[in-house]
């Protein structure tokens, strides 16, 4: 099984970006995606969660109306669109994939390697 995050980059506060996370060695339809992220000096954190079908997400107080996840089953990849980005979204963000929805890191099985994003203000 393979997750791979891409999409990091540096980007000025305000400014937007678009994470994918391709997925591959699974059936992408059965599970529930989710996108974590891990601040420099602090504990990996829960960001966004989307299930199978599109029908139930769920976003962390602080990216929600701002952060926006969705999924294409025809391509096995699960978006993250971040828009009015702020320097406390710098982190390495990783996208996860688990049989369980939910907003704790055990819910998931499968990571991938992570991506940086830093957000210069």
């Amino acid at each position: 099984v393979q997750l791979q995050a891409s999409g990091g980059g540096l980007v000025q506060a305000g400014g937007s970006l678009r994470l994918s996370c391709a997925v591959s060695g699974l059936t992408f339809s059965n599970y529930g995606m989710a996108w974590f992220r891990q601040a420099p000096g602090k504990e990996r954190e829960f960001v966004t969660g989307i299930d199978w079908s599109s029908s139930t997400t769920y976003y962390a107080d602080s990216v929600k109306g701002r952060f926006t996840v969705s999924r294409d089953n025809a391509k096995n990849t699960v978006y993250l669109e971040m828009n009015t980005l702020k320097s406390e979204d710098t982190a390495v963000y990783y996208c996860a994939g688990g049989l369980v929805l939910g907003r704790s890191e055990g819910a998931y099985n499968y990571w991938g390697q992570g991506t940086l994003v830093t957000v210069s203000s």
